[in-house]
């Protein structure tokens, strides 16, 4: 098995407030999702490290911007779930504000992550999160997670149904922690954004089918 250059990661600190983030060099890669798409799960699989990131039971449970060091200069960013009626309003408007004013300024973020259950992508804030992506010209990847819920057929179907819906601005690929499908094609495209190595063009029906991953010459759909 080919070495994991994420596996390396470890827990540097959380941010409640711009004032908090690291210094603003290097490059980064953001997790994005609803509080129950599997966003931990998902990013625990990637970078073979099951505790790395907290998984609960309980949906919205990570409430700051967490930051994982891969090396010096290089991070892996966990921001809030959204989308759990649990959550306070109050917190959700700062969540809000923190995450847009993150997405407009963070020169270091060199790619994006949005983590969707695939049985029911797409929706409105999953395009809020591309559309940020989108604005900053930013490399964006959509992990549909869950996909072992799915039968084949289902999961082809929906996955070409993304990749229509996307028209070309973000890339996107099938993802089961459990089943460990589109683990080794995620991290290809994670470790390419941070400069640890190539992004391998996926052979595999759960591939994000793209060599680059980044939108710079597309339309928005």
């Amino acid at each position: 098995m080919a070495t994991n250059p994420l596996q390396t990661a470890e827990y540097l600190k959380a941010a409640h407030l711009p004032t908090q983030l690291p210094a603003d060099t290097g490059l980064e890669v953001a997790f994005a999702g609803r509080s129950n798409a599997g966003k931990s799960s998902a990013l625990n699989a990637i970078c073979q490290r099951n505790g790395l990131a907290r998984t609960s039971k309980t949906p919205g449970r990570t409430q700051q911007l967490v930051y994982f060091q891969v090396r010096p200069d290089r991070y892996l960013v966990d921001l809030p779930g959204y989308g759990y009626a649990e959550v306070p309003l109050h917190l959700r408007e700062h969540w809000k504000a923190f995450i847009e004013g993150y997405f407009q300024s963070r020169r270091s973020l060199a790619g994006f992550i949005v983590v969707m259950d695939s049985r029911h992508p797409l929706k409105a804030f999953d395009q809020q999160m591309i559309d940020f992506a989108f604005r900053r010209n930013l490399a964006c990847h959509v992990l549909l997670t869950k996909a072992d819920k799915l039968t084949r057929s289902a999961q082809a179907q929906t996955l070409a149904k993304v990749r229509k819906a996307l028209g070309g601005v973000a890339s996107a690929q099938l993802f089961s922690s459990p089943e460990k499908l589109g683990i080794e094609e995620a991290r290809a495209v994670i470790s390419g954004w941070l400069g640890l190595g190539s992004s391998a063009s996926p052979s595999d029906p759960g591939a994000a089918g793209t060599a680059d991953h980044r939108p710079a010459t597309a339309t928005k759909a």
